[in-house]
């Protein structure tokens, strides 16, 4: 039986990112229904995660073009434009309504 959120869903959502150059932000947020995946196209994104163990550890990476980085299910995450340029990327989550909650 499937729950009220996979009903009559395609299980997948994408999403174009244009950060600013900068200090351009996505500010830190959840999605409590979905994993994301985000692909670099254009500039320099650091990219990073909370963890949800006891350690609260803090995962970060910078990315540039052509980098992927997966967000786990329901943990915190950011991305800032480190760079000059704007950044652009493409997010993919694995709902079609996946939920955003801004911390």
């Amino acid at each position: 039986m499937l729950d009220k959120y996979q009903e009559y869903t395609l299980g997948i959502s994408l999403a174009r990112l244009d950060n600013a150059p900068y200090g351009g932000l996505n500010p830190p947020h959840t999605h409590p229904r979905a994993t994301e995946i985000l692909l670099v196209l254009e500039g320099t994104l650091y990219v990073g995660f909370v963890t949800s163990n006891q350690d609260n550890r803090l995962i970060t990476r910078v990315l540039y073009p052509g980098d992927v980085f997966v967000f786990p299910f329901d943990l915190i995450h950011l991305e800032f434009n480190t760079g000059k340029t704007n950044a652009v990327a493409f997010a993919g989550v694995g709902s079609q309504n996946p939920s955003a909650i801004a911390i």
